[in-house]
């Protein structure tokens, strides 16, 4: 009597498929190869099982761990629902069926197409896998311009929601506020506005023992249990510095829906890359927001010009907020070790960078004992005036900020009025052309030369007309705005000594300007802080 063939169901299973129903489900699969081993003798060694698996792809889980069972010799026969289930990719179902399993001795069967290698596969089976991959392909298009289209409707067609939020359990695609977990979120922001690195938020997590993204998953859900299970309890604490980056990132938060932000290279070639940021898709307002715009563009600010602490902290407290009055450069800070009393100073970037080309900017020097004694002697004098009266305060900084407002809403005003007068000087020119050129007073050339001019100066027109708008909107300071002001700076209190949280929490910039001499020879150098929310204040 013969011997069974020591046989592998492999089954596979794309997310593509899932929508085809129980045809091609693997529990269908399982019925047909299992009865079709019955009916047929075959001796199955085990089944093999890749859910959720393009066919394309041959770096399957299963169908590695079938191959490798293939060639420690377990295997000598392979049974698949059909061809596609085997893969999609022509040039590797000819490897395998032509080259390999011929090589190895290796019987190969797709029932439904009753195609046996024992029998001889038909000649239709080139023809067949050009097929599938073709279907692959096609497929995959398909799927590409269906996400495009939920994508650009604002839709989340994410496994799961981000930290903060969850699935909407009315809406499909959509997310809500979740009200357990938002706190985790508005805390990682408000210690990134205090001006707290990734590195000190994920200590302060781990110490105040905060779950993570995938923990709260695992208690919910159950998954990632394979991270969790056996894992020390201080693991569900253990916070990565990019997580926190990705939090602080995710326009996710002020209610904005990114998507494209990776792609693979190809439909058959399913490795991740990182696409470009014009190419990102942004739909706004799509959800309700967990931070607000000016407490996720201050963190932003910050991210950019926060720099890492040195073993001497006092180099790097102004990191990032120093600017040169006369060229916008950062300003260097540098060290005097030859002094009797070495001490530390300031000078403009751009200075130091051209010093031996001659011409660019000047030095700005401002030692750094002066700068930290002047700043957090205007700190301790609001905090001090926040702490007396506050109402007072605030009054005080709507006047400044109207006057100051008044004097930028003017300047504005004026050049939007004379660029609108231009626009429609040069709507009434430009028609009057049109009817010369119409009537032949002027010929086409000199119509064409003459338009294109124009319709250059239209352009840089309303550009200007929009700007001086935004400019107009973009000054008005609220009372808002002042309010947050005020409540920040009645919090902190009236410090003692500076710190870089301090500085990037209350301080958008400081403007530094070149030194000058009086009339009696003493040096005397302006310095404008420049607040968050307020501005300049006096």
């Amino acid at each position: 009597m013969k011997q069974p063939y020591n046989t592998a169901l492999y089954m596979r299973l794309s997310r593509d498929d899932e929508k085809y129903g129980d045809s091609v489900s693997i529990e269908t699969q399982r019925t047909i190869l299992r009865q079709f081993a019955s009916d047929n003798n075959l001796h199955v060694v085990d089944e093999y099982v890749d859910d959720g698996w393009s066919g394309t792809n041959f770096e399957r889980p299963d169908f590695k761990r079938m191959m490798d069972d293939v060639e420690a010799g377990k295997i000598n026969c392979i049974v698949t629902k059909d061809l596609s289930r085997f893969g999609r990719e022509h040039v590797m179902m000819d490897y395998y069926l032509e080259f390999m399993f011929p090589e190895k001795h290796i019987r190969y069967i797709a029932v439904t197409e009753n195609e046996d290698t024992e029998k001889g596969l038909s000649d239709f089976v080139p023809f067949k896998n050009l097929f599938n991959e073709w279907f692959a392909k096609d497929t995959s298009r398909k799927v590409k311009a269906a996400l495009r289209a939920k994508h650009a409707a604002g839709e989340r067609t994410a496994t799961y929601a981000p930290l903060g939020y969850k699935k909407d359990p009315d809406a499909k695609n959509k997310i809500v506020i979740d009200e357990e977990t938002r706190w985790v979120v508005e805390k990682i922001f408000d210690l990134a506005a205090h001006g707290c690195g990734a590195a000190k938020i994920a200590r302060v997590l781990y110490d105040e023992k905060v779950p993570t993204p995938a923990y709260w998953h695992f208690m919910r859900q159950g998954k990632f249990d394979y991270v969790f299970a056996d894992a020390p309890e201080d693991k569900a604490y253990s916070w990565s510095l990019a997580i926190i980056r990705a939090i602080l990132n995710d326009e996710t938060y002020i209610g904005n829906t990114i998507h494209h932000k990776q792609s693979t290279i190809s439909y058959k070639n399913k490795k991740v890359v990182q696409n470009p940021k014009e190419e990102w898709v942004r739909v706004e307002n799509t959800h309700e927001p967990i931070i607000s715009k000016d407490v996720f563009n201050q963190v932003q600010e910050q991210i950019a010009t926060r720099r890492r602490m040195q073993k001497d902290a006092t180099t790097q407290i102004f990191a990032g907020l120093l600017k040169c009055a006369d060229c916008g450069w950062s300003l260097t800070f540098a060290r005097n070790a030859n002094a009797k009393n070495p001490f530390g100073y300031y000078v403009c970037g751009r200075h130091r960078a051209y010093r031996y080309k001659g011409g660019e900017c000047t030095r700005h020097y401002l030692r750094y004992d002066v700068l930290y004694a002047y700043v957090l002697e205007r700190i301790q004098h609001w905090a001090k005036r926040a702490k007396k009266d506050e109402n007072k305060l605030l009054e005080d900084l709507l006047k400044s900020g109207d006057q100051e407002r008044a004097a930028a809403v003017k300047k504005q005003t004026a050049e939007l009025k004379k660029a609108e007068k231009r626009k429609a000087e040069l709507d009434n020119m430009f028609a009057k052309m049109y009817e010369d050129w119409a009537s032949g007073r002027i010929t086409e050339s000199n119509f064409n030369m003459l338009s294109q001019r124009y319709q250059k100066e239209q352009e840089e027109q309303e550009q200007k007309i929009q700007d001086c708008k935004t400019k107009l909107a973009a000054g008005q300071q609220t009372v808002e705005d002042a309010q947050k002001w005020v409540e920040l700076i009645k919090q902190i209190g009236v410090p003692k000594e500076l710190t870089a949280e301090l500085l990037n929490t209350l301080i958008e910039k400081i403007i530094v300007h070149e030194a000058t001499e009086d009339d009696f020879g003493f040096r005397q150098q302006e310095i404008e802080i420049i607040f968050r929310f307020v501005g300049k204040i006096d």
